[in-house]
């Protein structure tokens, strides 16, 4: 038979619950609130004091960690190439691949607000990045650039990458705003500014006025993107033999000298 529940005595003091365990502050969880401060905040919100508040520990607790914002920046950076692999270059598919990976990094800077400012604002160079960095490198010379090319290419792409998101991202921006029209508002009083415009001094700017504002941000990637690799393709130089074989045309009764020719 079940006891009932009995009261308890009012001499027995209740006791206190024990505190939940606090969980242990690493680069790790300082790096995830401060992308959540930037994803909220932007770049110019975020701070030391604003992820430690994120974390609820004071900002002091941080500097264990993180030496100032320069060092938190560049560990946001690394994360950015957490999971961004390079393929085995393939030199038949190296403009492909370049591609590929440009498309990936665009991606991967658009989950993040304002990741590509900071993106622009950082070298690859640390020893996590340098194998990254070196598989660019591979990518690029299997395609047969040169290497006075190749060592300015990486950075070409980059400096193209950060700078296509940064300003899709700044427009993205304004557009949020309950005060701001809408693009297909701004597009069509852009489209009827330009038509206004004198046909004989503007004939160019009217030929193509809606291209400049019809094209989506994907098409406008795309286009830039090739315009870049095609550019980069025409320094390839052609792939030496190997080393050792016999490249000289073959010789036989119908391609060697005439007999009696010396």
């Amino acid at each position: 038979m079940t006891e009932p529940d009995m009261p308890t005595p009012p001499w027995e003091r209740a006791r206190r619950r024990p505190a939940p365990a606090r969980v242990p502050l690493t680069r790790e969880r300082i790096v995830d609130a401060a992308f959540a401060v930037l994803d909220r905040e932007g770049l110019d919100g975020l701070s030391m004091r604003r992820v430690a508040a994120e974390l609820d520990v004071a900002v002091s607790a941080l500097y264990a960690h993180v030496d100032n914002k320069d060092e938190l920046l560049e560990l946001m950076y690394r994360r950015f190439f957490d999971g961004l692999h390079l393929p085995e270059p393939d030199p038949e598919r190296w403009q492909d691949q370049l591609k590929e990976y440009a498309r990936q990094s665009r991606v991967r800077l658009l989950s993040h607000r304002d990741m590509a400012r900071i993106s622009m604002g950082q070298m690859p160079f640390s020893p996590e990045l340098l194998p990254h960095v070196e598989k660019l490198l591979a990518l690029l010379r299997a395609g047969g650039l040169p290497d006075r090319v190749t060592a300015i290419a990486g950075d070409l792409l980059s400096t193209y990458i950060d700078g296509f998101v940064a300003e899709e991202s700044i427009w993205q921006s304004r557009y949020q705003g309950a005060d701001t029209k809408s693009w297909t508002e701004i597009r069509d009083d852009i489209r009827d500014y330009f038509a206004s415009l004198p046909p004989d001094r503007f004939p160019n700017m009217l030929a193509i006025a809606n291209l400049m504002v019809d094209e989506s941000n994907d098409y406008r990637f795309e286009l830039g993107l090739d315009i870049l690799v095609r550019g980069l393709a025409s320094y390839a130089e052609p792939t030496p033999p190997p080393t050792g074989l016999d490249t000289r045309p073959p010789t036989g009764p119908d391609t060697g000298p005439a007999a009696g020719e010396s």
